[in-house]
């Protein structure tokens, strides 16, 4: 086997088998499951994988719960939540608890594969604009939402990561960035990384909520 390893937490057996069969298919080693939020911690911590595909919606601890302890461990294994409903709080709730980004169980094995392999590299499944629109919808005060499980002092960038970061959180992408900017797309790049280092963002998910919750970036603006 060859790319990331792999932890599937679902309470479904047949959706953790499926999973695996796609998984090892395309190269990408499973090296654990669970069937429900803290059998993941516990795995997770013993295992160390690199990413964990974790079903929003488990008995006993939930998704939720298990992806912010999760992220708050040694390490960097990175979550991928698994809904069965599009574009609800669920999802806005997963990013902001930590997680990479988020897929539906109908999946194709294909995307499955791809999307594994994206956020093993460090880089957030959804893009920019969409997150946007979730962050927009849930972000002012949505009973039941859970505050993010990142907040930083946007003191420590400097005044042109802080433009660059707001433009992230507007959904731009660092192309986009650099024709707004008039810098190069490699200088965007430059920027992005330090922004990362200093606020400890693991991607642009991250980076996102964190601008709207810091109010950097405000709904509808």
């Amino acid at each position: 086997m060859t790319g990331p390893r792999v932890v599937i937490a679902d309470d479904q057996a047949f959706v953790r088998i499926g999973f695996r069969m796609i998984l090892n298919s395309g190269g990408i080693e499973v090296v654990g499951e669970a069937a429900d939020g803290a059998e993941a911690v516990s795995v997770v911590r013993d295992l160390r994988p690199d990413v964990v595909l974790m079903d929003i919606r488990m008995p006993g601890m939930d998704g939720l719960e298990a992806c912010r302890r999760i992220v708050q461990e040694p390490g960097d294994s990175r979550v991928l939540m698994l809904t069965t409903f599009d574009l609800d709080r669920y999802v806005y709730e997963a990013l902001a608890a930590g997680a990479s980004g988020f897929l539906l169980k109908d999946v194709t094995p294909e995307h499955l594969i791809a999307s594994v392999r994206l956020v093993e590299t460090g880089d957030a499944l959804l893009a920019p604009s969409i997150t946007r629109r979730l962050v927009e919808r849930f972000a002012s005060g949505v009973s039941g939402v859970s505050a993010p499980a990142v907040h930083r002092d946007l003191a420590v960038l400097t005044p042109r990561e802080r433009e660059v970061l707001a433009l992230v959180g507007s959904g731009r992408s660092n192309s986009e960035i650099a024709s707004y900017l008039t810098l190069s797309e490699a200088t965007v790049k430059t920027h992005v990384a330090r922004i990362f280092a200093k606020l400890e963002l693991r991607d642009r998910a991250q980076a996102v909520v964190l601008a709207y919750e810091t109010g950097l970036v405000t709904p509808g603006a």
